[in-house]
């Protein structure tokens, strides 16, 4: 799995707009079904990691926890412990690093 890439596709899709990040928004946006892609800092607290999987699983969205708080945090250039992908092209791209 080659992280520095999706990284930098994190960034991008922030620059590009296609990013909601904040543990109340992307609950929202995995409400609403928006979500294709949820990233997961790994080191995040038990509270936003239950909440957070417990929605994915429900609404059927995948979650990664390849990153700690601070590489997603570099990544999208704010202090954040979750992230969702908005963007089909983004999120399928994404996963073909992960594999």
């Amino acid at each position: 799995m080659n992280k520095q890439k999706i990284s930098n596709l994190l960034g991008l899709a922030q620059r590009a707009g296609k990013l909601i990040s904040g543990e109340e928004l992307v609950i929202k946006a995995i409400q609403e079904e928006k979500a294709k892609l949820v990233f997961l800092a790994n080191d995040a607290g038990s509270n936003v990691t239950k909440k957070t999987t417990d929605k994915c699983n429900y609404y059927n969205i995948e979650v990664s926890t390849v990153f700690n708080a601070l590489e997603l945090s570099m990544a999208i250039g704010k202090p954040r412990k979750t992230v969702a992908v908005v963007d089909a092209g983004f999120s399928k791209k994404m996963r073909s690093l992960m594999e």
